[in-house]
């Protein structure tokens, strides 16, 4: 390859900029660009507390990358031809590239269940966050997202009345001790619980389950998962029924080996050869691996596989408590949980940490 490499990371997120990061530093003779229809970064794993009130930092996009040397074009991706190696942007500009990450994310996916798209709120992008009008809430979703929403809703709300819905126990997927203290807590704030509920229909007014019983609310949150956007598979890449991009170990395109693909919009293998999850805990390391394994194919050199683990998972339960379950190197839950007050204040400097890592500061 002759002239200056082109690098274009689609989506400024945790994984596109962890990725956009490290290619700055360690391929400082390429022109890394980095794509994306918003002009702020805004913590993801903050919009609950957004929701609830609280202001929560954003920060410039164009400075923040920027004052890295990185070029930022923010504009929507319609289409991206991965033979010509063209992404073609909402604005009529096209833009040519080398080499492309691809760290799109994900959204809420509002088409699974009936009435989602025209009652529910939903909480998984920045422009998701709107003050809740008063009225008793139905958060539906018993995973991270929804606890930690019906949580905050409950702490900085006392006097409205929060119900979370989930096919299962809050927690569930955790330690029996981490779920009963999930639980604990929820119940302490005023959250009414609700498992095995499985939810048939939004109404404009509350949720009908599966049983026929109807939940009457002002508000309807949906937080029962999470879709990915259709580029990949309009592209042509190899993308899996999801539409996450197929990945090798070194985080490669299987069908185009210009395309890297990290954190949600990717299909990457993780302990036991389960796909890693959809998390700001999986977006930053990928996305940093990613920029690695780029920098060192530039060199002529093949990089090692991508080793991956996690150590924790944090719940935040309000304010003034968390659940921070340590886990094990296969990604099953361990016996050693930290709660209350010195798992929120685990909570929060990790928090700020992902946020410093990927260059807010």
């Amino acid at each position: 390859m002759t002239g200056q490499q082109r690098i274009v990371v689609l989506g400024a997120g945790y994984a596109g900029l962890a990725a956009a990061r490290g290619l700055a530093r360690s391929m400082r003779g390429a022109r890394v660009t980095v794509v994306d229809a918003r002009a702020e970064f805004v913590e993801r794993v903050r919009l609950h507390q957004a929701v609830a009130g609280q202001e929560v930092r954003r920060w410039d996009l164009w400075k923040m990358l920027g004052d890295k040397g990185i070029e930022f074009v923010r504009a929507e991706v319609v289409d991206l031809d991965p033979e010509a190696g063209l992404i073609r942007l909402g604005t009529g500009a096209e833009l040519g590239y080398d080499t492309l990450v691809y760290a799109l994310g994900s959204a809420a996916d509002r088409a699974r269940v009936p009435g989602v798209a025209e009652y529910a709120r939903v909480l998984a992008t920045p422009e998701d966050v709107r003050t809740l009008p008063a009225g008793p809430v139905v958060v539906v979703g018993a995973g991270a997202t929804g606890i930690e929403l019906a949580a905050e809703l409950a702490e900085a709300h006392p006097d409205s009345a929060v119900t979370l819905l989930g096919a299962s126990a809050p927690g569930a997927w955790l330690s029996a001790r981490a779920a009963d203290l999930i639980a604990g807590t929820l119940s302490d704030l005023g959250v009414a619980i609700r498992s095995d509920a499985e939810v048939a229909e939004v109404l404009p007014d509350g949720v009908r389950l599966t049983d026929g019983t109807v939940v009457p609310a002002a508000t309807v949150v949906w937080t029962a998962g999470f879709t990915v956007p259709d580029l990949a598979r309009r592209a042509g890449l190899d993308v899996d029924d999801y539409g996450r991009v197929r990945t090798d170990d070194t985080l490669r395109s299987i069908s185009h080996p210009a395309v890297y693909a990290a954190g949600d919009a990717a299909l990457m293998a993780g302990p036991g050869d389960r796909p890693l999850r959809m998390a700001c805990a999986t977006a930053i390391p990928t996305g940093g691996y990613v920029a690695r394994a780029i920098a060192r194919r530039a060199r002529g050199a093949e990089p090692d596989p991508m080793r991956f683990r996690y150590y924790l998972q944090c719940l935040s339960l309000g304010r003034r408590a968390a659940v921070i379950q340590v886990l094990t190197a296969d990604d099953r839950p361990a016996r050693t949980v930290l709660r209350g007050r010195p798992g929120a204040w685990v909570k929060e400097l990790i928090v700020r940490g992902a946020a410093f890592s990927v260059g807010a500061r």
